[in-house]
């Protein structure tokens, strides 16, 4: 019998559900993980928008990962939102001494309703810091423009060379999914690339308003499938297949005025 993984999400709070550590926990447990959660940050949010962003204590961040730590063996990991960069600091420092096999990391910056949710002076540490942690980093297009210091691309043939650009800054055996979804056009291409090796995951472009927490549902898909799969690119693509259904099945909740939440549920609900 497989081993049911922990996964551990290491994110901020959002109380609408949609995104963040609870969106992270049901995507967890949808796809077969035990999920762990330390939070950083607390937000006050809904489907429309952020209107007050928490960071937690750096101290109290170290306290939550060694704790769990010290008790769980958590087989992988997906880092989201980081207050500030003593918290960037303390997760850094706890997956260089506990060395979870998998790092899952998703540049969380700006909301979908386009609010800051990381300061500019974060993104120098969580560059130098976290990125030659990571197994696998998820950036979105604007996300990926703000690490690699240069304007954002509209163009799918711009996309391997950013990517590059990025990985090389990760060091060996790390992975880029470069996500297109702010690309103009009905397709929405996907770019993965490791050292000597790349894939475009195309996917059509579903026509809905409900899109909330899509970054934090993929990467946590990704993380909780990592130890369930025989590699990386399966593992993305298994993830992204179950992304593209819970937004195609997110007409099926009501929740909010806004930017509605994907329906992480939508297998086990029918």
């Amino acid at each position: 019998m497989q081993k049911i993984p922990n996964v551990l999400t290491i994110a901020g709070v959002d109380p609408s559900g949609g995104a963040g550590v609870l969106a992270d926990i049901k995507t967890m447990s949808a796809l077969g993980g035990y999920g762990c959660a330390v939070i950083a940050a607390l937000t006050a949010q809904n489907t429309q928008g952020v209107t007050g962003v928490l960071g937690v204590d750096a101290e109290f961040v170290k306290a939550q990962l060694d704790t769990l730590f010290a008790d769980v063996g958590i087989d992988s990991v997906k880092i989201g939102m980081l207050s500030d960069v003593k918290v960037i600091e303390v997760v850094a420092d706890a997956i260089k001494r506990y060395r979870p096999r998998y790092v899952v990391l998703d540049p969380v910056m700006v909301a979908k309703s386009g609010d800051r949710l990381l300061p500019e002076s974060s993104v120098d540490a969580l560059r130098s810091l976290l990125l030659p942690l990571a197994t696998i980093l998820t950036p979105n297009l604007p996300e990926a423009a703000v690490l690699a210091g240069e304007d954002e691309i509209t163009d799918r043939s711009q996309m391997l060379p950013l990517a590059k650009k990025l990985l090389s800054m990760m060091g060996d055996h790390h992975w880029m999914l470069l996500k297109g979804g702010h690309l103009v056009g009905d397709a929405v291409p996907d770019l993965l690339v490791g050292e000597n090796e790349s894939y475009f995951f195309e996917g059509a472009r579903i026509v809905t308003n409900n899109t909330h927490g899509t970054g934090c549902t993929l990467s946590s898909a990704i993380a909780t499938l990592l130890p369930q799969t025989e590699s990386v690119p399966q593992a993305v693509e298994r993830a992204k297949s179950y992304i593209s259904e819970a937004i195609r099945r997110s007409s099926d909740l009501n929740v909010g005025h806004g930017h509605g939440p994907v329906h992480h549920f939508y297998a086990l609900w029918d």
